[in-house]
C-alpha cells in the first residue's frame, strides 16, 4: 500500500513516515500543498494523510483536486486547529477521518488499518 503524506512541520512528517515504514507500508512525503497535488496527478496513491494548514495549497484544496482528478482516495486530515467549521469542510469535500494534533501515531495507524479494511 503507497501512502502519501502531506505535512509541512518536519518533527510530524517524519514521525509519521517512521511509523508507516515501520508498519510495512511504502511513503511518500511532500512539505507542501502543490507538491502533494502534482503527486497525486501523477501516481496511483491508496491513502493520503495530509495537514489542512500547509504553503502553496491548503488540505482543502487537495481534497478538491483529488475529486477533480476523479479519484476516490482514502484522506485522512490533520490539524492543529480543532476548529469546526474546517472538520466539517473536509467532510464536505470527501475526507475519511480527521485528527486533531498532537495524536498518536498508533492510533493513526489504527485509522488506517480501519479505512483500508472496508
Amino acid at each position: 500500500m503507497l501512502i502519501l503524506i502531506a505535512e509541512d512541520d518536519e518533527l510530524i512528517l517524519k514521525t509519521v513516515e517512521h511509523k508507516l515504514l515501520k508498519e510495512g507500508y511504502e511513503v511518500i512525503v511532500t512539505r507542501n500543498g502543490k507538491e502533494a497535488i502534482d503527486t497525486i496527478r501523477e501516481t496511483e496513491i491508496d491513502l493520503i494523510i495530509t495537514d489542512i494548514m500547509m504553503p502553496f495549497a491548503s488540505g482543502t484544496e487537495i481534497l478538491s483536486a483529488i475529486r477533480s482528478f476523479g479519484k476516490k482516495i482514502p484522506v485522512i486530515m490533520l490539524s492543529s486547529l480543532g476548529q469546526e467549521e474546517v472538520v466539517l469542510e473536509a467532510f464536505d469535500l470527501g475526507a475519511s477521518d480527521f485528527m486533531v494534533k498532537p495524536f498518536s501515531p498508533t492510533e493513526l495507524i489504527l485509522r488506517i488499518k480501519r479505512i483500508t479494511a472496508k
